[in-house]
């Protein structure tokens, strides 16, 4: 899981830094170590998510963090032993953001229902840089229900639907023309009752006197980017909607009532998609927005390319 900055981050950078997808807890074993001992010093994982046992939204890759770099030469080799199974086989693939994070994504969203495991065997195998694997890793999970939302910056409007069909149209506030919001699909990363979101924690500023900062507690947050865009309530837009005229620094505004209901429908790998703002898609590891990449670009960072899962 990604641990962010948590402001609304109308000044962050595109990218998810180098330790991207750490997590408080640590991934869960199928197996214990090897006895036999490796040539070398271990390669392990840091994190895999989802985590096991857990519902997941249509657009949510698997994301596998390594402790240590895997090199180039290594990685067909670590993904070929890294396989997804699923009770409704679907073609997807691996794609690395840098040397430390792999992500497996369906070539289009998983179908609701769907179980899918990932067995991690990496016992003996090698990163390429003179470590090797010593145990394996297997997660399980599901997919939920189909909800998505679709935010229209400029119409301010997010329309929720669920397993196709229209749930709620709310009113909304995005990102000023300063602090534009990103475009593209985010899949929620995670949600909290509440977070403390600074402005200096996100570079906008760090000056109490200046009339962008902010030093705010703020409830029914639904986390989109790792450079720290949320959909929640705002106390200083409490009436979202194309009549108040505010702009945000690049978070999603809705009323308290409607933030509270939002909360309570998503989850982790829920589709948020936002159009009509002037500033780019976010990058897809920016968070797990892996399906703002298009296919032969996301297979352009595989090492074995395309295959089909397992059946489950």
């Amino acid at each position: 899981m990604l641990i962010s900055t948590s402001a609304c981050g109308g000044g962050g950078g595109d990218k998810a830094g180098g330790d991207d997808a750490k997590a408080p807890g640590k991934p869960s074993a199928s197996a214990s170590p090897s006895p036999t001992k490796p040539a070398g010093p271990p390669m392990l994982l840091d994190t895999i998510t989802p985590q096991t046992g857990t519902t997941a939204g249509v657009a949510m890759p698997i994301s596998v963090v390594f402790t240590n770099p895997v090199a180039a030469k290594a990685r067909a080799t670590v993904e070929k032993h890294m396989k997804v199974s699923a009770s409704h086989p679907v073609a997807g693939a691996w794609h690395w953001f840098g040397d430390k994070r792999a992500d497996w994504r369906p070539k289009t969203y998983w179908p609701s229902g769907t179980k899918v495991k990932i067995d991690a065997d990496m016992k003996g195998v090698s990163n390429g840089n003179g470590r090797y694997g010593v145990r394996s890793y297997t997660h399980t999970f599901k997919i939920g229900d189909d909800v998505r939302a679709d935010v229209s910056v400029t119409g301010h409007t997010m329309k929720v639907t669920r397993n196709g069909k229209p749930v709620r149209t709310l009113s909304i506030n995005a990102g000023s023309a300063q602090y534009p919001t990103w475009n593209g699909t985010m899949a929620v990363i995670d949600k909290q009752k509440k977070v403390h979101m600074t402005s200096c924690s996100v570079g906008i500023s760090c000056d109490k006197g200046s009339s962008n900062y902010y030093d705010l507690t703020l409830p029914w947050d639904v986390h989109l980017t790792q450079s720290g865009t949320y959909v929640h309530y705002s106390t200083g837009d409490p009436n979202p909607g194309s009549g108040s005229a505010r702009g945000s620094h690049g978070c999603v505004h809705l009323s308290l009532s409607d933030a509270k209901w939002f909360y309570g429908q998503v989850k982790q790998g829920d589709p948020i998609t936002i159009t009509g703002s002037p500033r780019a898609k976010a990058s897809a590891d920016n968070g797990y927005a892996a399906f703002n990449m298009g296919w032969q670009q996301w297979l352009a960072g595989s090492a074995s390319g395309q295959a089909t899962t397992a059946t489950l």
